[in-house]
């Protein structure tokens, strides 16, 4: 059948983001799917995975995926009851049923419904996104092809666990939630968590209304004893519930609010829209990705399946430097990358790290191939379950040991593309003479675009961001953000490393002060995007 013109976007390791109204398109999604089963590998008798994160469209791309991957010689289909699969879920699932890759359906925490985002990606067959070098190929596919291959079939129930025949493809329907549930309790003291849940440990779970939902569920009430209610928000819904399922201080206020307040719980955490995110609230304490990737690691051997087996760890090169100084005190590398989680999977897949994470609040290690945001919250149960701490003595304890990275990242959401490249191309013309400069109480040590050669295969990534180092161990970095499916989004990155000697229990705003004054004389912010204020920081 022929297809819809390709809008020319390269589909990145978060796959292709566009408004529902785009994908609705006749041909449009076929184009992006058919293009991937042109170009991914896949041998006879080949299984693929489809689910995601139940958003509005999901069940209608689900529907012709399966037709088309029958009429694409796979012999079989792995789909989650209802079209569900939490991103690190459908990670697990080709890992463990051997299957040659999988299409994630989300546009991970952006909003979802009939007038918001829709989003496909393909992982391989570890379990990880695409490789960069199979998306440019699905790329150039998308701009050459002339037909999409289909089968003439009803559509399928996707709500009844079983198998079912379309063409000569076997469909099965499973239950999204079992395995990666049975993962987690191989992973964590599942009965160290029951303990301190029998002596009176609260928390809630805030679902936001997306895909997490089922799977905080079962684990936490059902099989960790937490209170009928302990997770909130839970029924994955096409829109949210209107809401934003992007779990930072913004969108989730409601939540904040209560870990702050006299009624908290001791513990407060949630997910995005496809599971791959989380947020830590302790009563009274937000940690920061940043430091609870940093404190994870510091702790991890907590967790049975993690004993006598950390690594190394690594960190996308936005993210704090706190965990490098865990690797350093522990004897273990710390490798900075380029923010994607595909450079994780080189290092997760060679063994050179065993936890990896990333600042916009995804953190995971290597049971899969993905971020992981229950994952990161079992963990985080298990450490406080074992050391018999909360969450603000964990954290004070650990700055006192490593010293504090505070730490902030500034959005600037939909400003104009063209203001947004200005910006970027006056930093790199100023950057052979930022050295050396005072800005304020800070001098630049260094400032540089960030290139990163990977130690498993050699690829190099030139242009991932524009670092500004100042004496001390303070930085601002600049990048622009290609998740949004409107304008650009300007990310800018503050922080400023306290010793262990220092202030460790200052207001964030207050010791970050000198660094958003530096970004905004270095980049003219507010000259080249027109805003004097970020739209979101977290």
């Amino acid at each position: 059948m022929p297809t819809t013109p390709f809008d020319g976007q390269k589909p990145g390791t978060s796959g292709l983001r566009k408004k529902v109204k785009v994908f609705q398109q006749p041909g449009y999604a076929e184009n992006f799917i058919q293009s991937v089963f042109d170009v991914v590998e896949r041998g006879a008798g080949a299984t693929l995975v489809l689910g995601g994160d139940g958003r509005f469209h999901n069940r209608a791309v689900i529907q012709q995926a399966i037709r088309m991957a029958a009429a694409n010689g796979y012999a079989r289909v792995l789909v989650g009851r209802g079209g569900i699969l939490s991103t690190p879920a459908a990670s697990n699932v080709i890992r463990k049923y051997k299957a040659s890759g999988g299409l994630v359906l989300s546009a991970s925490h952006n909003p979802g419904g009939p007038d918001e985002d829709f989003g496909i990606k393909y992982n391989i067959a570890n379990g990880g996104p695409a490789p960069e070098g199979v998306t440019e190929a699905i790329h150039a596919r998308t701009t050459t092809i002339e037909r999409w291959l289909t089968v003439e079939a009803a559509d399928i129930d996707l709500d009844a666990v079983g198998i079912v025949e379309v063409g000569d493809m076997n469909v099965e329907i499973i239950d999204p939630v079992a395995d990666y549930a049975n993962l987690m309790e191989e992973l964590f003291d599942f009965d160290a968590i029951r303990g301190i849940v029998a002596s009176g440990f609260t928390m809630c779970f805030d679902a936001m209304s997306a895909v997490t939902g089922p799977y905080a569920t079962e684990i936490l009430e059902r099989r960790l004893g937490f209170a009928a209610g302990t997770v909130v928000n839970g029924i994955p819904l096409e829109d949210f519930g209107g809401h934003h399922p992007d779990p930072n201080l913004i969108h989730a206020k409601a939540l904040h609010d209560l870990m702050m307040g006299p009624d908290a719980p001791d513990l407060g955490a949630a997910s995005d829209g496809d599971g791959d995110r989380n947020l830590i609230i302790g009563r009274g304490r937000f940690v920061t990705p940043s430091d609870s990737l940093a404190m994870l690691a510091a702790n991890i051997e907590c967790a049975p399946a993690y004993r006598n087996r950390l690594t190394g760890i690594a960190r996308s090169m936005p993210t704090s430097a706190a965990a490098d100084r865990v690797a350093e005190a522990l004897g273990v590398r710390c490798f900075e990358t380029p923010t994607g989680w595909k450079f994780f999977g080189n290092l997760l897949d060679a063994g050179m790290v065993t936890i990896c994470g990333e600042e916009s609040a995804g953190t995971g290690s290597d049971h899969v191939r993905e971020k992981d945001g229950l994952w990161a919250v079992l963990l985080w149960l298990n450490i406080l379950a074992v050391r018999g701490i909360s969450v603000d003595e964990l954290a004070r304890l650990h700055w006192a040991r490593f010293g504090r990275n505070y730490y902030a990242r500034h959005d600037y959401e939909g400003v104009d593309k063209d203001g947004a490249d200005a910006l970027m191309a006056a930093l790199v013309a100023q950057l052979d003479t930022l050295a050396g400069q005072a800005f304020g109480a800070l001098e630049v040590a260094k400032a540089d675009s960030f290139s990163y050669t990977d130690p498993v295969d050699g690829s190099v990534s030139a242009n991932q961001g524009i670092r500004v180092l100042f004496e001390g161990g303070s930085r601002v970095v600049f990048r622009l953000s290609g998740t949004g499916t409107a304008g650009a989004t300007l990310r800018v990155y503050l922080e400023n490393y306290m010793p262990p000697s220092g202030d460790l229990d200052a207001d964030t705003g207050a010791m970050l002060a000198d660094q958003i004054a530096a970004a905004e004389a270095i980049a003219g912010i507010a000259r080249h995007t027109g805003r004097t204020a970020p739209d979101v920081v977290t």
